[in-house]
């Protein structure tokens, strides 16, 4: 029976005991780290995006915000994570999973770890229902080498993403929310706006209103309309970085959906490299 990509907190709470568990905070921002110094889960391991799940360039035209580490950098990681093939990784952060929780999620699936699962509802959630956190640096021993050759998902670059912007049998999703996307207002990269030809799905739709990822069969019915008779193949799903996207890579796999493609540049290569771009200054 295959694992399923969400675990909710009562079933994280039965495994805390369990040897195999190796549990990952994958907050970010700021004050990640320190917040995670201050409190996290109960034996949680700290990771950090742009330390440990990207490769970060100074020019973020080069690759986005977050590019892709080798997999040789990434194996050097787990390793000193304590993470090797058999262990059982159930990561959370505090954003629902659009932190790095899901970025480490599909990079983990594109290496073909067999057990990884992001917790639903994240770090909130396993607090309320009496999950035991500490302040306390976790001890843990790192494993031999992890053994990876390549990235196995689907990834789309900026070339991809030009074919396929305008042909009808491809669909570009964007996943920001539609504020950003229509060019009304940009946190994070330098130009307000999306990449014409694509379609926005906030990622934030993949959830109900407790926070929680909606059921597989909604989600289901959600991306198979939205996809209609196009393949997962020919889907290319990005955001700002490549990272929220994986939150609706993971929903789709959730509904038993095959993983599109993910666009790891996004909006902050594509923008930065006199692309065609729809802002409120083109429209």
């Amino acid at each position: 029976m295959k694992l399923s990509p969400i675990i909710n907190p009562e079933e994280l709470l039965n495994l805390k005991d369990s040897s195999e568990i190796v549990l990952i905070d994958a907050r970010a921002g700021a004050n990640a780290e320190e917040n995670y110094r201050n409190e996290h889960l109960k034996s949680a391991r700290y990771i950090d995006l742009n330390k440990d799940l990207a490769a970060v360039e100074k020019n973020p035209a080069n690759g986005g915000r977050h590019p892709l580490p080798s997999v040789e950098k990434f194996a050097e990681i787990l390793s000193k994570l304590g993470i090797s093939p058999q262990s059982h990784i159930i990561i959370y952060d505090d954003k629902n999973g659009s932190n790095a929780a899901a970025r480490f999620w599909w990079m983990l699936k594109s290496i073909g770890h067999k057990k990884v699962q992001v917790l639903n509802g994240g770090l909130q959630a396993a607090i309320k229902i009496g999950f035991e956190t500490s302040s306390k640096i976790e001890n843990f021993e790192p494993t031999e080498k992890y053994p990876i050759t390549k990235w196995n998902l689907a990834v789309a670059d900026i070339e991809d993403v030009e074919k396929a912007r305008n042909n009808s049998q491809n669909i570009v999703i964007d996943v920001r929310d539609k504020n950003r996307f229509d060019g009304l207002t940009e946190p994070l990269d330098l130009i307000a706006g999306h990449i014409p030809g694509a379609i926005n799905v906030p990622f934030s739709e993949n959830l109900n209103e407790d926070g929680f990822y909606k059921s597989p069969e909604v989600l289901a019915e959600k991306y198979t309309e939205i996809l209609g008779d196009i393949k997962p193949e020919n889907v290319i799903v990005h955001c700002g970085s490549g990272v929220t996207a994986c939150h609706t890579l993971l929903a789709m796999d959730y509904a038993g959906i095959e993983i599109p493609k993910l666009y790891v540049g996004s909006w902050s290569e594509w923008s930065r490299n006199d692309r065609d771009m729809f802002t409120q200054e083109t429209k």
